[in-house]
């Protein structure tokens, strides 16, 4: 189940709001919310449900056991629990295909591969898991002592199957505490259809082009083609994930929660370390506080510290998907990493701040080849046809562009640096200053806003409902 599907928009979430709400006086009040979490999920997961069931209890016990004892056992028992059940579901098949690529130049028998389902948004509930048991060894936080309100936090349907990564310690006071009423319902409401708006406006429109250019075989790519598809995808990427961000976060607010911001703007960095800084935040995070510091972080020599930042961001590709052009996609940011921290960044900042946005647009746009073509041999003819090893075409300009998909991306790519917020802060600063005109402006935005909005939902919706292209990216990790 999407959010952006109308069982979800016209049925489950309204079901969900007026139970949470009709129990929330209640001590058991989580139970509801429980229940209809493990609805979402089995609703197209079926019994892939269980897998994530017999998560939620392993570590329940193996989390009793870290609290109680501390001991290094139980937290690396955990933590490798945790992580063979990832590798079982989503990397046995490449493991094999792997092993039998270097058993055939030394002509041993490859094994017979296999074909392991995979449960969506294990990547993020595994990393749910070992971050809580991480907590708790750390001492950061007690053990939960509530089977309900760990299910809770590891299956909550608004993060559960495309994030952001909502660690233990954030959240943990939040499963008893929170509050539900009507100006965070609100704050919610607002952030969701902001959200939604992202999803079917923008992300959609541009998505079915970059779907439509990246399933052209090789012979059918000439440059500008390429480009438009590229650029396509980088955007839909964008506001894909952004959007499903947007409406996690909209709709912990609708149910008490407070998550964390998983998206600043990245298309505004001046570096790629500062688009690591803003492009998803909850993973960049993880990744820092459980694998990078402890790996010695930025204490270490430098020699070990760019071996460090390989290795976050070898994982990192390898967390998105069971594929080299991953694993390559991590590792062109890590590159590009140890390349600023080598010396570039000085050189960068005597630069215009054009100039230092064009590179990194440049390495991360690159770098989404890999992260969006099927195999690394499509990677490569993709960057050919880019660099002008195109060819002479079935599909000509004329049949990309259209005024829909202009519109989705000028409008996006305004969008993806902020640009509307700083004109509206500029205009609104001329205009306060007389005083007179405060209250007029307030009425005026607050309506306005309100009325925009219900425009966004209302379109959405009817967008929604008629079927149209609607894919999550997301969901495939």
């Amino acid at each position: 189940m999407v959010f952006s599907s109308p069982i979800f928009l016209f049925l489950f979430l309204p079901v969900t709001l007026f139970l949470s709400y009709l129990c929330n006086r209640y001590k058991w009040r989580n139970v509801p919310l429980l229940i209809m979490s493990l609805i979402f999920y089995a609703f197209g997961e079926g019994e892939m449900l269980l897998v994530m069931i017999g998560s939620i209890t392993m570590n329940y016990f193996i989390g009793k056991w870290v609290g109680r004892s501390g001991d290094k056992t139980a937290i690396t028992v955990g933590v490798i629990l945790n992580l063979l059940l990832l590798i079982i579901f989503k990397y046995t098949g490449f493991i094999i295909e792997n092993v039998n690529e270097f058993l055939k130049l030394i002509n041993v028998t490859p094994f017979p591969q296999v074909h392991i389902n995979l449960p969506i948004g294990i990547s993020f509930y595994t990393f749910h898991c070992m971050s809580y048991l991480i907590d708790v060894y750390r001492r950061k936080n007690e053990a939960q002592k509530s089977f309900v309100d760990l299910a809770l936090y590891v299956s909550l349907f608004p993060q559960l199957v495309a994030g952001p990564i909502i660690r233990y310690k954030d959240v943990a006071a939040q499963f008893q505490n929170r509050v539900l009423n009507s100006s965070q319902f609100y704050l919610g409401l607002q952030r969701f259809i902001i959200g939604l708006g992202k999803k079917v406006i923008i992300a959609n429109s541009l998505g079915s082009t970059a779907d439509l250019i990246f399933g052209l075989n090789s012979s059918d790519l000439s440059t500008p083609i390429a480009w438009v598809g590229i650029l396509c995808y980088s955007m839909q990427l964008y506001f894909d994930f952004s959007a499903y961000s947007d409406m996690a976060i909209g709709l912990g607010k609708m149910f008490g929660f407070d998550f964390l911001e998983n998206f600043r703007f990245p298309y505004k960095s001046k570096s790629i370390r500062e688009f690591w800084q803003r492009w998803h935040i909850s993973l960049s995070n993880w990744f820092r506080d459980y694998l990078y510091i402890p790996l010695g972080g930025n204490r270490v020599s430098p020699g070990r510290v760019y071996v460090n930042l390989f290795i976050v961001f070898f994982l990192t590709g390898l967390w998105h998907g069971a594929s080299w052009n991953f694993v390559i996609w991590g590792l062109i940011h890590g590159c590009f990493m140890v390349i600023e921290r080598l010396g570039f960044t000085n050189i960068l900042e005597r630069l215009p701040v054009i100039v230092q946005r064009l590179y990194m647009a440049f390495v991360v746009v690159i770098a989404w080849v890999f992260f969006r073509a099927e195999t690394l041999p499509q990677s490569v003819d993709y960057i050919g046809a880019l660099f002008g090893h195109g060819n002479t075409p079935k599909f000509t300009m004329d049949m990309v562009l259209n005024r829909e998909l202009i519109f989705a991306f000028v409008i996006g790519l305004l969008m993806s640096v902020n640009a509307f917020n700083w004109v509206m802060r500029k205009s609104l600063r001329q205009i306060l200053r007389n005083r007179n005109m405060v209250p007029l402006v307030k009425a005026t935005f607050v309506n306005g806003k309100s009325i925009f909005l219900l425009i966004i939902f209302i379109y959405s919706a009817l967008t929604i409902a008629g079927g149209s292209y609607n894919p999550f990216i997301y969901f495939r990790f």
